[in-house]
């Protein structure tokens, strides 16, 4: 029988449930209620805005998409969405679905702190953005029905989430600070990390071994 929260159906599938035990055993409660929770505002967006993604695809791009941020996660010095995606990729893969697939998966999961691109791509990344989006900074909440809300805040709940996401943020990238460059999450180290200071691109260009 289905999970089906605030009206919104969990995909029945043997690899959504694998990957829903899978993030509960390897993440922490925050990351893994978090992932639930952007799993159905990126389901709600997707009905707001009449587009229709493949809902194990974008259930497999919410559970993968902030593991990058821990171990055994993080155990190549790359971006961490980069790192969320290279294992829901190999995830997908490894349980038969197609390349297109899996790329689909890959790309939501990536670009998932990007701005301005994932919302011309497919409905399962641009929902993936959106979600993301509202369980973070409170995008379109205004928009929500109050009971749907509250249904999915008492099963998936947020507790002091503002202060512990920013830990685990800041946890999760403090030992590669580079790979912050050019990414909204240069300014979440700055702001955490005394002494650390974001390199600007207009430093990169000045300072770059071209005379003019």
């Amino acid at each position: 029988m289905p999970e089906i929260i605030a009206g919104l159906e969990i995909p029945e599938t043997a690899a959504a449930e694998e990957a829903t035990r899978h993030i509960q055993e390897t993440t922490t409660p925050l990351i893994y209620h978090h992932s639930r929770r952007v799993f159905f505002f990126a389901l709600i967006h997707a009905h707001q805005l009449g587009v229709k993604p493949d809902p194990e695809l974008l259930y497999l791009a919410a559970m993968f998409h902030d593991t990058g941020l821990l171990t055994p996660y993080s155990d190549i010095e790359q971006r961490f969405e980069v790192d969320g995606a290279d294992h829901a990729r190999k995830f997908l893969l490894d349980h038969g679905f197609s390349t297109t697939a899996a790329e689909t998966v890959w790309t939501a999961i990536a670009l998932h702190t990007t701005p301005g691109i994932p919302g011309r791509m497919a409905p399962e990344i641009a929902t993936t953005h959106l979600g993301v989006l509202t369980d973070v900074l409170g995008f379109g909440l205004d928009g929500l029905e109050r009971d749907q809300l509250d249904e999915i805040l008492a099963v998936h709940p947020r507790g002091d989430f503002k202060n512990e996401f920013l830990r685990a943020y800041v946890d999760g990238l403090k030992h590669r600070p580079e790979t912050t460059n050019g990414t909204v999450n240069s300014d979440v180290l700055e702001h955490f990390i005394p002494g650390f200071r974001r390199t600007t691109t207009v430093e990169r260009i000045v300072g770059s071994p071209w005379p003019s």
